[in-house]
């Protein structure tokens, strides 16, 4: 017989993180980086005979100006769905605490594949849930992501390159030659992180957040392991170094191509090598410079990287407009894979992702980025509501996002005229 567990946050967060459902979003040191936007959070927890069979992390917010909230289990529930005993305890448990915080709506969106679980979705409409549909992974219908890249990490090195794009394959071996570190930044360098996010955000069109929220998912997720800042810098003697190898190597290419006796083919490899030597003695004047202004080095990029017991995620990333020809971003990727992989991770999620978008949508150059690492699409079963209150979920849920739309098509409008 399934009955309701008083479990401590540590067994909470362990089942979370042994889970195969289980996700960064429902462990409670998540739910505490919240509190920063306004959320608090009850747990709740269900099992057989003492053993812990499902737990979620109840979010709540309150819908503003009024006494009601939203309730959200970010990725939750974490069970087996194929055990409609706990599922249906989670409900019933999830109910009686929406209830008490007076909830319009009881929110999940499990961390489990669309395929293979047409039954489980057919399920939970059955007993009262309402389906979003399988959404665009980018719809701002839902709250989450439906779709995400993610990289097997669990393989060795020569795999996972292999496991690249080709292009990328390369751009990756000159990223680790090419003078740049990679290193674990402590909690001190946020504000370094927040200016380069900064930047990123004006280069690329995006808002960026203010740095007490960045504090706030660092202060909560670090201690407990679950979070690390890392930071790329260009270190000027390195590069120097590693760009007088590339010129001697260039100037030992254009001899032998000297030597070639079809003087078409010698025509054609001596013109890219000279391009080549160009390029690199452009570099090379422009780091020696840099090596005598900066001879600590620059940073150029940095990133966040979250964990929870096998699944590993790349949260945020933000780089320098200065030399991304030394590609850091690059360094920074495969150096957190390999982290990844040597903390446990067999995953490495890249995030959110429309598939295979139009050339001309929005993010079509987010899925370019995410498609060149070995990824594969996690596709979902996605969002789904229990209305606890009919009138305030249609006014919440269809209403105002309905208004919201039609206020930015009158804008697009305005601005055209």
């Amino acid at each position: 017989m399934v009955e309701v567990l008083n479990i401590t946050d540590k067994m909470h967060d362990e089942f979370v993180a042994s889970h195969t459902a289980g996700d960064l979003l429902q462990l409670t040191s998540w739910a505490g980086s919240k509190e920063l936007t306004g959320w608090y959070s009850r747990r709740i927890a269900v099992g057989r005979n003492g053993k812990v069979e499902g737990a979620a992390m109840l979010l709540f917010k309150k819908v503003p100006k009024t006494f009601f909230t939203m309730c959200y289990a970010s990725r939750g529930f974490v069970c087996d769905y194929n055990d409609r005993e706990v599922v249906n305890a989670l409900l019933e448990e999830a109910k009686k605490i929406a209830a008490d915080e007076k909830s319009y709506t009881i929110k999940i969106d499990p961390d489990i594949p669309a395929s293979g679980n047409e039954e489980t979705i057919e399920y939970l409409k059955s007993i009262g849930f309402k389906h979003h549909g399988l959404t665009d992974g980018m719809s701002k219908d839902v709250i989450q992501p439906r779709t995400t890249m993610v990289t097997d990490v669990s393989v060795d090195d020569k795999a996972l390159l292999q496991s690249f794009e080709r292009n990328n394959r390369t751009k990756v071996r000159n990223s680790l030659r090419a003078g740049t570190v990679v290193y674990k930044a402590g909690r001190e360098e946020l504000p370094e992180f927040v200016k380069l996010m900064k930047e990123t955000g004006e280069r690329d069109g995006f808002l960026t957040r203010d740095i007490t929220y960045f504090e706030s998912l660092y202060d909560n997720l670090n201690p407990a392991g679950h979070m690390e800042l890392f930071m790329v810098k260009l270190m000027p003697k390195e590069a120097v170094e590693s760009l007088e190898q590339d010129t001697e190597k260039v100037n030992r290419d254009i001899r032998k191509a000297e030597k070639i006796k079809d003087d078409r083919k010698k025509q054609n490899q001596l013109d890219n090598l000279n391009n080549r030597m160009s390029k690199l003695e452009a570099q090379l004047g422009t780091m020696k410079e840099i090596k005598r202004s900066h001879p600590d080095g620059v940073l150029l990029s940095g990133a966040l990287y979250a964990q929870s017991g096998h699944k590993s995620y790349y949260l945020y990333g933000a780089s320098s407009n200065d030399y991304r020809e030394f590609l850091p971003n690059h360094h920074m990727q495969w150096h957190m894979m390999q982290y990844a992989r040597e903390h446990g991770a067999e995953s490495y999620d890249f995030g959110g992702v429309s598939v295979e978008p139009d050339k001309e949508d929005e993010h079509f150059g987010l899925w370019q980025f995410k498609k060149v690492w070995g990824t594969e699409v996690s596709d979902k079963i996605g969002e789904f509501d229990y209305v606890t209150n009919r009138p305030l979920y249609t006014m919440a849920e269809v209403m105002f996002p309905l208004f919201q739309k039609s206020k930015m098509k009158l804008n697009k409008i305005v601005k055209r005229k």
